[in-house]
Order: structure tokens, then sequence, then C-alpha cells
């Protein structure tokens, strides 16, 4: 329900203005957590050979929540350094979009609570729930929001994992990790920004990874939860694998191909951080060189929607001035995405 003095004001009238050429980066911002879980502590844990995780993940630590810490403390963090750099007063943003699948409560979602602690008055607020390739979709639904509305919009990916997996399980607790990453899209006529998206979506493959219980198809009873049911299950870890490096080399395809570009024109390309191996096979399949590959999974682990918003953050020093990044993901659903981005 809107605060009852609103429903006195006056609606201002929208600018007659035509949609803004570009959406472009303003400001990124990154958080993760101060404690540390190394792979061989991990695999200590689960009783794994020394250096099994290393050679079948490339993870060499990950970040880990402590007891007090959520979602929306990780996506708060984020989300304040992004406003920082990009220099912008709260009240600048017209929408926060929080990518996440791991929200504080099922109910409400917690973008609203997210913006609020921002102090962002004047925005709207919600999740979005894309697992890996949220943040993707966040930012192709953020791209028309900004160029129409001539608004900035704050885009954050942010997840606590270690909460939804099994740490019995090395398929998934030797993985997955904690974190968030933020960006600020504003109104650009320069060549800047946001140049095409493209996203994909193959439902047939909607239990690869899932969490079977917890939803309204299988609410949560003790039962359930002592079977481990509200944990993320992968079912078909080989077959998962291949499915997602064609699927982000073939996501990458398609947008280039959709602006009308080559691999020639990429000088980065950020896959969703997975895991080492993956993202090794998607370079391949997708044919860019390692040397213009941002991989940085070894020390941040897989985060899901996280991982993007994170790489853009910490590897920023590495981006020129016009350089063209080919963002790409693939995650549970499955659901695919790319983006490709003028620095």
């Amino acid at each position: 329900m809107l605060p009852e003095q609103s429903l006195t004001e006056p609606i201002p009238s929208a600018p007659a203005t035509l949609p803004a050429r570009r959406a472009a980066v303003l400001g990124v911002g990154a958080a993760l957590p101060t404690r540390r879980e190394p792979s061989a502590e991990t695999e200590r844990r689960l009783g794994l050979p020394p250096g099994w995780i290393v050679q079948r993940t490339g993870i060499r630590e990950r970040p880990l929540v402590g007891p007090d810490e959520a979602t929306s403390d990780l996506a708060v963090r984020a989300g304040a350094a992004a406003l920082a750099q990009a220099d912008l007063p709260p009240e600048r943003i017209g929408l926060l979009l929080l990518a996440t699948s791991t929200p504080d409560h099922l109910l409400p979602p917690t973008a609203p609570v997210v913006a609020h602690r921002l102090g962002l008055t004047c925005a709207g607020a919600i999740d979005l729930a894309g697992a890996c390739s949220g943040f993707l979709y966040a930012l192709a639904l953020a791209d028309g929001y900004v160029r129409l509305q001539h608004t900035c919009v704050l885009v954050i990916g942010a997840n606590v994992l270690s909460r939804r997996t099994n740490p019995d399980d090395p398929k998934t607790s030797a993985l997955f990790a904690d974190g968030a990453g933020a960006v600020v899209l504003g109104p650009s006529e320069s060549p800047r920004g946001i140049v095409a998206c493209w996203l994909g979506a193959d439902g047939a493959c909607w239990d690869d990874l899932y969490i079977p219980a917890g939803g309204s198809r299988r609410p949560l009873t003790p039962e359930r939860v002592a079977r481990g049911e509200h944990l993320m299950t992968m079912k078909n870890g080989r077959a998962l694998f291949r499915r997602a490096a064609t699927g982000m080399a073939e996501a990458g395809r398609r947008v280039l191909r959709q602006a009308g570009l080559g691999l020639d024109d990429v000088a980065w390309w950020i896959p969703h951080q997975a895991n080492h191996r993956l993202i090794e096979e998607a370079r391949h399949q997708l044919g860019i060189p390692a040397d213009r590959t941002v991989n940085i999974v070894d020390r941040i682990g897989n985060s899901s929607a996280a991982t993007i918003p994170l790489a853009l953050a910490l590897e920023a020093h590495r981006f020129a001035p016009g350089n063209l990044l080919l963002l790409t993901a693939v995650g549970a659903g499955l659901l695919s995405a790319a983006v490709l981005l003028q620095w």
C-alpha cells in the first residue's frame, strides 16, 4: 500500500522525450564476506583427497557469510559502493532490481528492504529470480527502463548460497559461495552503454539443478527438511556441464550476431563464474582467447547471479573506455542470457 500522504499528491506528468540512446554504466560496487573457506578446509571436511576441488573447479577459496549476515546485507553494501562511485544521490535512482535466488524471506521481496536501507525514496524495487542468469536478465530490463524513463537504475546481484547447499554434498558445497555485485545504469547519448541483449530459456531441463521443496509444488514439512529437500540438488552434473558450456557460447554468438558484430570486436569476455572447467569449455566453444577472458572464480567461487557484477566491479581496472564487453550466463531453469556492453 502507498503511504497515505501520497494519495493526495498530484501525479507529475511524464516528459515527452524520446528514449535515450543508451543505458550506460555510471558506477559499480562489490561486497564479499570477510570469512573465507579455503578449498583445502572444505576437502578435509568432506573427506576428499587434497587438491580435489581445485583440480575439478579451479576454486581455491569461497567467501561465506557469518551467522548474522543475510542477502540484504551484502546487497546494501554493494549498492552503496556503486552509488558512491557513480556520485549519485539516492533520489536519482528510479528503480532497484535485485537478482537473487536467496531472498531474506519468501515474503516480502528483499528489494524493497534494500531500497529502504539505501535511502532510495523515489525508486520502485523488485526481486528477480533468474538463478545464475538473473543479473543479465535484470540488466536487459534495466536497459529499457533507463532509456524510456530517462532515469537511473540500480541493478544488484546478491546471494547467500551457503544456506541453500548441503554441506555434505561435494557437488554443491565445494562450488557455491556468497557475495554481491552492483551496477548503476543511467541514460546516455554517447556510444557507451548496453549495445544489445539476448535472453533464452529451456524449461525442459528445469530440474537439472533445483531445490525440491519449499515452493507451492512441494511445501516444506518436517519430513522433507529431514531429507534435505530444502537444499540444492544437482541431478546430473555432467549433463548440466555440457548444457551450460554450450549455452554460454551460443548466447554469446547470438548477441554478437544480433548486434552485427564479431569476436574480434570484443575486448573482454566476462562469463558467469561457475567453475574454471566450465568457463574453459565455453571459451573454447566460443573461440575467444584466454587473455581476453575474465576468470576470477578461484577467489570468489560461484555466487550465481552475483558473479558477473562482482567481476565487473573487482576487475574494472582492466577495462578501457570504449572497450566492448561480452557478458554471458547460463543458470538453473535452464535460463541463458548475453549482454554486449560498451565500457
